[in-house]
């Protein structure tokens, strides 16, 4: 009882969850609020597509961004949470294994890149994943292996191209991929590693210098689907539908995502 209210709290926190403000008609909407749990590099696309959505509907929706791992630990601690889109399947499918989920509502809607950034005004000559190793470069930041699901990907390339070893004591762990984004434009490490969507939102702020092969990791989809102890079914199936809808897949685009059949 005591780890479930824990995990509440964590959510009103981390979430943010909206004050109650009246609508045109003077109710307070926050009654019917649906809570999204997602991955903060959905941060921006996920807000653009929020709006519409509640402009179509009339329901409110309430966003709570974080890590992957974070959010999937908060709806196995008993988080109200309704919708849970990750940025990569092992969390949700530890999810669907706890039937914390409703398998049948699972759908990959997005897919990413993995890129390697640097600050603005770098002076390293980097254009490649093994240059990391030289000398010069001295602080890589990446997300948490154990919770963020780009710093999984990224342990699977240093690990296949050998990197691992040598890079270790380089690096610097952030709690989620938009953590390591700001460490790279605040010039706090040389380099970073982040999704093609997050280095777009700093716009010049970072140079990308080099992609990474999709054979170097597994494949960078996300899921999404309903939370099994969900209270807002409706309103969570009308989200869905409309994050795969041609609306929802224009507006991912729009942020970089890549649309699952795409090549």
């Amino acid at each position: 009882m005591k780890q479930r209210l824990i995990s509440i709290l964590l959510l009103l926190v981390l979430g943010g969850c909206q004050a109650d403000s009246p609508t045109s008609n003077g109710t307070l909407r926050d009654r019917e609020t649906l809570t999204v749990s997602a991955a903060v590099s959905l941060k921006d696309a996920f807000n653009e597509i929020g709006d519409l959505c509640e402009a179509k509907t009339g329901k409110a929706i309430s966003f709570n961004f974080g890590a992957s791992g974070a959010l999937q630990r908060q709806i196995e601690t008993g988080a109200p949470v309704d919708v849970f889109a990750s940025a990569g399947k092992k969390q949700m499918d530890e999810l669907a294994a706890k039937d914390l989920i409703d398998a049948a509502t699972r759908r990959d809607f997005a897919r990413n890149t993995l890129v390697l950034i640097v600050p603005r005004d770098s002076k390293l000559n980097l254009t490649a994943f093994p240059d990391l190793t030289e000398s010069d470069v001295r602080k890589i930041a990446v997300g948490n292996p154990k919770t963020v699901p780009a710093g999984q990907y990224t342990e699977q390339i240093f690990e296949k191209t050998n990197l691992q070893d040598r890079l270790q004591s380089k690096l610097i762990t952030a709690e989620d991929v938009r953590q390591v984004l700001d460490y790279v434009v605040r010039g706090e490490v040389d380099a970073g590693i982040v999704y093609m969507t997050d280095a777009r939102t700093a716009g010049e702020k970072v140079r990308v210098v080099a992609a990474a092969s999709e054979d170097a990791h597994e494949p960078i989809l996300y899921p999404v689907a309903l939370v099994k102890d969900g209270k807002r079914k409706q309103s969570a199936r009308e989200f869905l539908d409309f994050v795969l809808s041609a609306e929802g897949q224009s507006i991912l685009r729009k942020y970089g995502f890549i649309g699952v059949s795409e090549k």
